[in-house]
């Protein structure tokens, strides 16, 4: 990456916990993954000090709710007689004293070093502006940004507190964690945007979308992608308004990103001007929070090749600008072929981000 003048971007966790960790701990419902994590990210500190000064400490830190064993390794069904949620919670709390143990060992072992907290930004609104739907929509986005919040403050929201006794979470602490959390927060934030959700406590159950976000309803105003996402270019500048009046931290997107069914031409070619469409417009959106005074360092999209999609095991839900050949049973080739997208995204980076046009102005052959 160096060679070709790319500054790294390293994420030293990203739904990656050590499968033998799981076996033998239970991932990071145990304590004792602090210490593991806090030697590992000592060791490629050291290894790549001069190398890489941009990390994120846990991709998408607030999954761990979400999905207990992507976010954390953790299997619920082995920890009896607790809800999933107290296991989750407990989980998280472990990796926010790890993420502020490894931002004070960055600190200490690399020059200029610039740690970020990673968000799954799940912006969310209320479908009407009835009062109950209003306050259901705050709380989903408290709930969201209670990640941030601890990583970014430095401290438990009081609305987490309350939270928490309501529904019987009691987060088990050491003496000194807090303190911990409170000294080293991260320097930056960063964060992956697909889509907005919206909610109602209304009845509006034949809305349900097909996501993998439970409780998210139909929005009649936005796009709908081949898996159900709602395409929401302008909730990416309110998100990133939304973040920098609530932290005044520099902002990072490092996902972002359509995916969908893309068909081979019979001279090979691959059409995707959805993808284009789609990246084009978030870009566009991403100026104009920019110009209302957001401090953004960067963009990643998501991403450049073709992968397996966590969010459904499907190869068919293609995100990159390179298409590889294997369908959902693995089966293929694996050959790699340039995408309409492969081009446009060159031209924007040849530009730095000054020309978004749908066509490219040269076409490099195939």
């Amino acid at each position: 990456m160096l060679k070709y003048g790319i500054e790294p971007l390293v994420t030293l966790s990203h739904y990656e916990t050590p499968l033998d960790l799981t076996r033998k701990y239970n991932g990071w419902y145990s304590r004792k993954l602090i210490g593991f994590y806090t030697r590992y990210a000592e060791t490629v500190f050291t290894r790549y000090k001069n190398k890489v000064k941009y990390w994120l400490t846990f991709n998408e830190i607030n999954v761990i709710t979400h999905s207990p064993y992507t976010g954390g390794g953790i299997l619920v069904e082995n920890v009896p007689n607790q809800s999933a949620e107290q296991i989750a919670y407990q989980g998280a709390h472990h990796q926010f004293v790890a993420s502020a143990l490894a931002t004070k060992l960055a600190h200490e072992i690399i020059p200029d070093v610039k740690v970020g907290c990673m968000l799954a930004r799940m912006t969310t609104y209320p479908v009407t502006n009835h009062p109950d739907d209003i306050l259901l929509a705050q709380h989903k986005n408290d709930l969201n940004l209670f990640f941030t919040d601890v990583q970014v403050r430095g401290e438990y929201p009081k609305v987490m507190e309350r939270y928490f006794k309501e529904n019987n979470i009691q987060i088990v602490k050491e003496v000194g964690d807090d303190e911990i959390i409170k000294q080293y927060p991260v320097d930056f934030i960063s964060f992956s945007y697909y889509m907005s959700l919206s909610v109602t406590t209304q009845s509006e159950e034949e809305n349900i979308l097909g996501n993998m976000i439970a409780g998210s309803v139909k929005n009649p105003h936005l796009q709908t992608s081949d898996w159900g996402w709602q395409i929401d270019p302008k909730g990416l500048r309110y998100t990133l308004q939304d973040f920098h009046n609530r932290y005044g931290k520099p902002l990072f997107i490092v996902e972002n990103g359509l995916g969908a069914h893309d068909k081979v031409e019979e001279d090979g070619s691959i059409h995707d001007p959805y993808r284009v469409d789609y990246l084009r417009q978030h870009m566009e959106q991403m100026k104009e929070a920019v110009k209302d005074g957001v401090g953004l360092m960067g963009y990643t999209a998501w991403g450049p090749i073709d992968l397996i999609s966590v969010s459904t095991n499907e190869m068919s839900k293609r995100y990159g600008f390179i298409y590889v050949d294997q369908d959902d049973e693995g089966n293929g080739t694996l050959e790699r072929s340039k995408k309409d997208s492969f081009y446009w995204y060159k031209q924007v980076i040849q530009t730095n981000g000054e020309d978004l046009s749908s066509s490219p102005k040269v076409k490099v052959s195939q």
